[in-house]
């Protein structure tokens, strides 16, 4: 992303080096990656080393309940930026206004249609190497219109994706300035245990970690300041309730349950934390810390994870032969896998067929006519396969559980005497650490 990015700055600082080749310049790059990747601050960062005018808006700024604003804050946006060139224009969340026309419930004459034509045809109108570029960002690339993305709009697409460990390592040591660490702190630690941060959650870690270190009256920051901020911005914050001892005794089993199956599961990523202690929505967690990145999914780790993901409440009904609303985020979860498994990864016995993505409710910018349509017959046998995955997976949880019905006890009365157990706590009640897959 980088050496792309830093091409098209030399766009707009040597314009002269390929008008004297006839290369047409780009009008516009489109940044696609999640939420608090640094889509917006390399924006500003592209600005600022080509020396140029920088002009920002949200995408949803441009929408107003009067028809026509919108349009008119394109054509005044782009005139400001054409008088003042070389210039970038950054329109950030560009999903809000460049979502696919025509297949919204309003129909096709609404606001956000207009905003996005009239940013179409300044586009269109710009001369060739006029030096004003175009800079968008979103993290639903997936929804954009097709017109904004051919060739001589939005030539380039820049995948910013999360900061693998090399990355995370960086980032930490950029935020880490100004703060307090005690000596020895284990930064390679800290890398591996932020798997599936981005920048802004790492920034937001090590912020915590020093309000931790303040409310506690410490000088400096050490690594349980860092465990309890990386848990907090992933989960939230620790909530007091008030729990019988039957809810904490089923709860213990319940995480026991995820805990003990993910053990004695090769293809999954080792325990890092149990604990019954309230987070968000979850009475408890079981939180497995990746070795390295991943890079892609085998058919082995995803029913592995299912099962994982069904020990909850496998161990409810073993223990206590009753099943509770707990393993609710559970059972969505271990769906959503095994629905992946059969309609986009192609892993179950009809075959290696893709049959578009899996929808959300909140998916309006792709219309019923933009999927693929799928027949009752065919949605019925892909009900049977998601079945027949979750069951693989809940059987697996089943028979570890009953072969190992004395650990299962063993870790849950440790959680329910101590409310959190840490990894090497973990491995030593099993005897050692996990066997890996070979």
């Amino acid at each position: 992303a980088k050496k792309e990015l830093e091409e098209v700055v030399d766009f707009l600082k040597n314009p002269a080096k390929y008008k004297a080749l006839g290369a047409r310049t780009p009008k516009g790059v489109i940044l696609v990656g999640p939420s608090g990747t640094g889509k917006t601050l390399l924006a500003k960062a592209m600005a600022g080393e080509a020396k140029t005018a920088f002009y920002s808006i949200a995408g949803s700024e441009f929408m107003e309940m009067l028809v026509g604003v919108g349009a008119a804050r394109v054509r005044d946006l782009f005139a400001q930026a054409k008088k003042n060139a070389p210039s970038i224009i950054f329109i950030d969340e560009v999903d809000a206004i460049g979502r696919m026309r025509s297949v919204g419930v309003m129909g096709g004459h609404d606001e956000r249609e207009q905003t996005l034509n009239q940013i179409l045809v300044e586009m269109d109108g710009f001369e060739p190497n006029t030096a004003v570029l175009i800079v968008a960002a979103t993290n639903r690339g997936d929804l954009l219109d097709p017109a904004l993305m051919r060739p001589g709009r939005f030539d380039r697409r820049v995948v910013l994706d999360l900061p693998d460990m090399a990355g995370r390592k960086d980032i930490l040591a950029i935020h880490a300035k100004g703060k307090p660490f005690v000596l020895g702190t284990d930064w390679d630690k800290v890398a591996k245990r932020t798997v599936g941060f981005s920048g802004a959650d790492i920034e937001n870690m090590l912020n915590e970690a020093a309000i931790q270190a303040a409310r506690e009256n410490k000088k400096e920051i050490d690594m349980g300041d860092i465990e309890e901020a990386a848990t907090k911005v992933k989960l939230g914050p620790e909530k007091k309730r008030l729990q019988t001892d039957l809810d904490r005794k089923m709860t213990a089993y319940h995480e026991a349950g995820h805990a003990l199956v993910n053990y004695y599961s090769p293809h999954l990523d080792p325990v890092h934390r149990i604990s019954i202690v309230s987070r968000g929505m979850a009475l408890g967690f079981t939180m497995a810390q990746p070795e390295k990145d991943r890079l892609h999914e085998t058919r082995s780790r995803l029913i592995d994870e299912i099962a994982m993901t069904m020990g909850g409440r496998a161990a409810e009904q073993i223990i206590f032969n009753e099943m509770t609303s707990g393993a609710a985020n559970d059972i969505d979860q271990a769906t959503r896998i095994a629905r992946y498994m059969v309609m986009e990864f192609g892993m179950s016995d009809l075959g290696p067929i893709n049959f578009g993505p899996q929808m959300d409710v909140t998916d309006w910018g792709k219309g019923i006519m933009e999927q693929q349509q799928i027949s009752p017959e065919m949605m019925s046998k892909i009900d049977v396969e998601v079945q027949k995955f979750i069951h693989e997976g809940y059987k697996k949880a089943v028979e570890v559980l009953k072969k190992h019905r004395k650990e299962l006890d063993k870790i849950a009365n440790e959680l329910v005497k101590k409310e959190t157990v840490e990894s090497e706590e973990f491995e030593a009640l099993l005897g050692g650490p996990k066997k890996k897959a070979a």
